[in-house]
């Protein structure tokens, strides 16, 4: 499986265009696969014969970890992984990792290593001293326990991925065991209890209830899942935190206006298709340098700041969400922003974005405004400290005068939502960049003039 960007950690398998025992050259594709980000096409490396397709579409595979063997026709590459297999078995407890097993050279692989192991169906308990503990401790089986460990051993990340489809149990049913719990118990949260476990199972997910019409199942997996994860993982290592303020909105709308009424002018400049969107990008861009804690990283214990402001956009796609990057942001104008983030977003439409497109952002905005949305919490876009979010335009009542002669009038404000890494960024750095970025908003025109 190749690297698509120094982010991606694993690519999901959509689609095999060739078949075990078709022949293939070095450039035919062998499968069609797709990142949280874009889709690619893999080339079979080498020339010979499809051996064997070591994943099925839909598997989500490591970068680097081999998805076929291609060699000779006839050649015997179970007997070679069987005997590789029966040597790494023999290793004891550092058996607990997974072995990168080097076929001869007669064989060729994807990435030139492979870690296809053969489950030992000899042995009863086949199974790491953790991968037991565990097991033992949450009351699971481990004849219900698939293992992806040297040899089919079942590891400890086994144990926690067969949980997670486990229901939770209380203390006493874990006691009592669970090889025969329902999918949804009688205690608090759906909790398992020893009484559920001497009844007939519940209904389950996959029992429709009465009255209640269909009920479609859909498994998260593919982009979605990929998604959901990096989603989960940004909310459990970073402690997120969201700040919302307004900036008055209405020379935002004049300008818009007034660029779109030159006509010709603005095409020939670039302009004509301006939006409110590309406006804000400018006014982020502008601002950002100003206050650099924003436009940064945070990398384990390490902050890394930067000079230039490389701007992710939010992109919802039929695929799910993708974030390109426009880089050096700072140094482009309105009409190059613009032209920028229109390539990219109709890149990440049609799934002709490239991996490099993708990648190396230190700043994310995230656009709901369309939607009417007036205020929402964005995720951080990890590893950057910040992302903000650009909610709709309304009216909203402004005071004027003094306290002896007070008038109201409601005047267009478009809403902001920042939500910052604390890890990084305290709450009063981050509202004074936020104060900033809606004093450029309210007077664009002059930030503009100021190029």
């Amino acid at each position: 499986m190749p690297r698509q960007g120094n982010t991606v950690e694993s690519c999901i398998i959509t689609n095999w265009k060739v078949k075990e025992g078709d022949p293939v050259t070095a450039e035919t594709v062998v499968c069609e696969v797709e990142t949280d980000k874009a889709a690619f096409e893999v080339p079979a490396g080498a020339a010979g014969t499809v051996l064997k397709l070591l994943f099925a579409a839909g598997d989500d595979v490591p970068v680097l970890k081999p998805i076929a063997v291609i060699g000779a026709s006839g050649e015997d590459w179970q007997a070679i992984i069987g005997e590789n297999t029966q040597e790494t078995s023999r290793k004891g407890a550092k058996a607990q990792r997974e072995e990168q097993i080097e076929p001869p050279s007669s064989l060729r692989v994807a990435n030139r290593r492979f870690d296809v192991s053969l489950r030992d169906n000899n042995s009863e308990m086949f199974a790491s001293p953790r991968a037991r503990n565990l097991a033992e401790k949450e009351a699971l089986p481990l004849d219900t326990v698939s293992g992806t460990g040297p040899g089919g051993r079942i590891i400890e990340r086994d144990v926690i991925a067969a949980l997670k489809n486990k229901p939770p149990l209380t203390a006493a049913a874990k006691a009592a065991g669970s090889a025969a719990a329902p999918s949804i118990g009688n205690g608090i949260g759906g909790r398992v209890t020893v009484s559920d476990l001497a009844i007939s199972p519940l209904p389950t997910s996959h029992s429709p209830l009465p009255n209640e019409g269909t009920i479609t199942e859909t498994p998260i997996k593919g982009i979605r899942k990929i998604i959901a994860d990096r989603m989960t993982a940004s909310l459990a290592e970073s402690a997120q935190f969201t700040l919302n303020a307004s900036a008055p909105a209405s020379r935002l709308q004049e300008f818009r206006l007034g660029v779109k009424s030159q006509g010709d002018l603005a095409e020939e400049l670039g302009l004509s298709k301006i939006t409110i969107n590309d406006l804000i990008l400018f006014a982020v861009a502008r601002t950002l340098p100003r206050f650099p804690y924003m436009n940064a990283h945070k990398v384990g214990e390490t902050i890394k700041t930067f000079e230039r402001v490389h701007l992710a956009v939010a992109v919802d796609t039929p695929r799910g969400l993708m974030v390109p990057v426009i880089r050096n942001a700072n140094l482009l104008s309105l009409a190059q922003i613009s032209s920028e983030a229109k390539r990219l977003a109709a890149a990440c439409q049609n799934g002709s974005a490239k991996a490099d497109e993708l990648s190396g952002s230190t700043f994310t905005v995230s656009n709901l405004g369309s939607f009417g949305v007036t205020s929402f919490t964005p995720v951080l876009n990890a590893p950057e400290v910040a992302i903000l979010g650009v909610c709709g335009i309304e009216l909203k009542p402004v005071s004027s005068g003094d306290a002896g002669n007070c008038a109201v009038r409601f005047e267009p404000q478009i809403g902001f939502s920042l939500t910052i890494n604390h890890q990084a960024v305290d709450g009063a750095p981050a509202a004074r960049f936020l104060k900033a970025l809606g004093e450029a908003v309210a007077h664009i025109d002059l930030l503009l003039a100021a190029g």
